[in-house]
């Protein structure tokens, strides 16, 4: 069985908040009432970060390139 890749999060306190960063996606966080909540957030902005970067790579792709999938495991 394949195993998805995995990154590591930071959380904190901050008054009645949980942030989360992630040290491999500096530009990245979460926050929420909960630390789950907080890592839900972090892990939708990691994948939408992810995804921005994905159309930044279609949309420089030089004549004869092409983007293939690449998986972790």
């Amino acid at each position: 069985m394949e195993k998805a890749a995995t990154f590591t999060a930071r959380i904190a306190r901050d008054g009645e908040w949980f942030v989360a960063f992630s040290p491999e996606f500096p530009e990245g966080n979460g926050q929420g009432r909960t630390e789950q909540e907080a890592l839900d957030s972090l892990r939708e902005s990691i994948l939408l970060l992810i995804e921005d970067r994905r159309e930044d790579a279609r949309a420089s792709l030089a004549e004869g390139e092409k983007l293939v999938p690449l998986a972790l495991a």
